[in-house]
């Protein structure tokens, strides 16, 4: 009867060995597996010459300025994040605002008021003129451009897009457009403060000098041109809330005029 009962305890034994090790493998795995989100990636951009017409074409020029910088969250898709934007994507955004028409077409509107307000007489008048005044206005662009496209949105890990809201009324859209002047979304889609607005915005100004060598200097001037800067951006936002209703009312083609796919991809935050 001894002899036979050592066998069933070794055997009992074997089995809670087995289950163990068979836990710690389970538990290994779980540690070492990694972890994945589904993420949507924004559909494609609207070529330039998906637009018909001279002024069509116009339009779309402006309209790649709001739309490369506009996010639409998958709603349909429950649980579905948008995929983030790694630091080289931030910088690639930044070369692209950096070399958009419309960037030359403001440095050159900006360098026309400047000179005929005859503002930072250094550089004086005529073609000579307007030129320094031009390459000041493109120069202080794209420096904003670095500061709150890529430098501080790298720094913070914050997206430097606009999410849109789109279903809602009119008013609260209109609301969250101007609330993403102080809340903005990180990487992984949770909220934060805008630091990429108000500190690129003044880092811009405070360089500003430097390309303006004729400036008023003092908190008061600086202040000024960060206020209207920021007003700036806070145009550009409601316009990219309401963008996709402007273009159905002109028939223009639109960014995300269909919801894209998800796509599963490695969630790195």
């Amino acid at each position: 009867m001894l002899g036979q009962e050592a066998p069933s305890a070794n055997a009992s034994g074997a089995q809670t060995t087995r289950f163990a090790d068979l836990q710690s493998a389970q538990g290994k795995e779980e540690a070492t597996k990694s972890p994945t989100a589904e993420c949507v990636e924004p559909p494609p951009m609207v070529r330039w010459q998906d637009y018909d017409g001279p002024l069509k074409k116009t339009v779309g020029a402006f309209a790649g300025r709001l739309e490369r910088k506009a996010a639409h969250p998958p709603h349909y898709k429950p649980g579905a994040v948008l995929c983030s934007l790694a630091p080289k994507d931030k910088f690639v955004l930044f070369v692209q605002d950096t070399i958009d028409p419309v960037t030359f077409l403001s440095a050159g509107f900006d360098a026309g008021m400047d000179q005929a307000q005859n503002s930072d007489p250094t550089f004086g008048q005529g073609a000579a003129g307007y030129g320094k005044r031009f390459g000041a206005d493109f120069a202080g662009e794209a420096s904003s451009t670095f500061f709150k496209d890529f430098a501080f949105p790298s720094l913070f890990s914050e997206d430097p897009r606009y999410y849109r809201l789109v279903h809602a009324s009119g008013g609260r859209r209109l609301f969250h457009a101007v609330r993403h002047l102080f809340v903005a979304h990180r990487d992984n889609g949770q909220r934060m403060f805008n630091f990429s607005e108000w500190l690129g915005t003044t880092s811009a100004v405070a360089l500003s000098n430097t390309f303006h060598p004729g400036n008023q200097r003092g908190f008061a001037p600086a202040a000024e041109r960060v206020g209207w800067s920021v007003l700036t951006d806070v145009g550009f936002d409601v316009l990219r809330e309401f963008w996709p209703e402007i273009s159905r009312k002109c028939k223009l083609p639109f960014r995300g005029g269909q919801e894209p796919d998800p796509q599963v991809k490695p969630n790195t935050n």
